[in-house]
């Protein structure tokens, strides 16, 4: 069974992605995938997030306070000045350019761990930066939104704050409490997790496209550029920035990853619940999402061909490292 549950995980960009053809190709199959199910299913996956934190992962953010506020504030100002400065190049449509911007404004999901581990980076650091960048992403997701996407709509930046602590920081919390309440059955039910992600965000990228089908084969080109070029953004100047503040490789490697990866099933379900008037805001996400995790998959086996000494063996060792079949949140996407 748990043999069974690696494989299909370890698959996971070809299942969205296949998800994604169908909902483009066949999109009354997977329309009615909306509202309800979307948030439903992004929740699970952020719980699932949550069963695999404990309390030891909290009291580790006061051992390497320097380079987790880096991480912290690398991904919440290259990102979100990323996607501002994309929308603006291609003149992206107000719709899709909302959505780049939500999607770099987003918290780094839990594919940034997977990548971390698969480029042999520091673990244990990226996994405090998802953390914290995660739960005050309700505090930054708004507060970059409203500074940059509203410069295209209005952004009630209180509602999009209440949306993302009920879809992605209540959860989290919620399953660090189960951890620590009931660690046995939570660790035998977190079992199960990475294959539950794996279905939720292949159903909310289909359903996404299936709902948007004409206006994605339109603009497939032009989104998908803008998807690599965030991207690569994001990537490349994380790495930059780190190496001129003399970070050691290891840790400008994480920053990199970290910086570069975005929430995209997060970003996906804030653009349905928070800008309706927009309904094609929550496209760029799909882009995003399948971008990251093969720009991110092609990274770390470059940097996994060229590894360097841990420059804190203690700390990697620390956090046990991710699965590689755990699932992304392109993020917990749709990474």
């Amino acid at each position: 069974m748990f043999r069974f549950i690696n494989w299909f995980t370890s698959l996971y960009p070809v299942w969205v992605i296949s998800f994604a053809v169908v909902g483009l190709l066949h999109p009354t199959s997977l329309s009615w995938f909306t509202g309800g199910w979307v948030v439903w299913a992004l929740t699970l996956v952020m719980l699932g997030m949550g069963f695999t934190l404990t309390v030891d992962d909290f009291r580790r953010l006061l051992r390497a306070p320097s380079s987790l506020a880096l991480g912290f504030l690398t991904h919440y100002t290259i990102m979100p000045l990323a996607g501002w400065f994309v929308a603006h190049a291609l003149n992206l449509e107000p719709g899709f350019a909302v959505g780049l911007i939500l999607v770099a404004s987003c918290p780094s999901g839990t594919a940034s761990n997977v990548i971390c581990y698969l480029a042999r980076a520091n673990v244990a650091l990226a996994v405090l930066v998802t953390l914290t960048s995660t739960l005050l992403a309700f505090v930054m997701t708004p507060a970059w939104c409203k500074a940059l996407a509203g410069q295209y709509v209005p952004v009630d930046a209180a509602k999009l704050s209440l949306s993302t602590i009920q879809i992605a920081v209540a959860p989290v919390l919620a399953g660090v409490f189960c951890n620590w309440l009931f660690p046995k059955a939570t660790a035998s039910v977190s079992r199960v997790g990475p294959l539950v992600s794996v279905l939720a965000l292949m159903f909310v990228t289909g359903g996404i496209v299936a709902q948007n089908a004409a206006a994605v084969k339109a603009n497939a080109g032009k989104l998908a550029l803008a998807a690599v070029l965030l991207h690569v953004l994001g990537f490349g100047v994380g790495y930059l920035v780190a190496k001129i503040l003399r970070r050691p490789e290891e840790i400008a490697r994480t920053i990199s990853i970290e910086v570069g990866m975005q929430n995209g099933g997060l970003a996906a379900v804030l653009a349905k619940q928070n800008f309706p008037m927009q309904p094609l805001a929550a496209v760029p996400a799909i882009f995003s999402a399948i971008t990251q995790t093969l720009l991110g998959s092609l990274l770390a086996t470059w940097w996994r061909m060229h590894p360097v000494a841990s420059s804190n063996p203690a700390a990697t060792a620390s956090t046990p490292a991710p699965q590689p079949a755990t699932p992304a949140i392109p993020e917990a996407r749709p990474e």
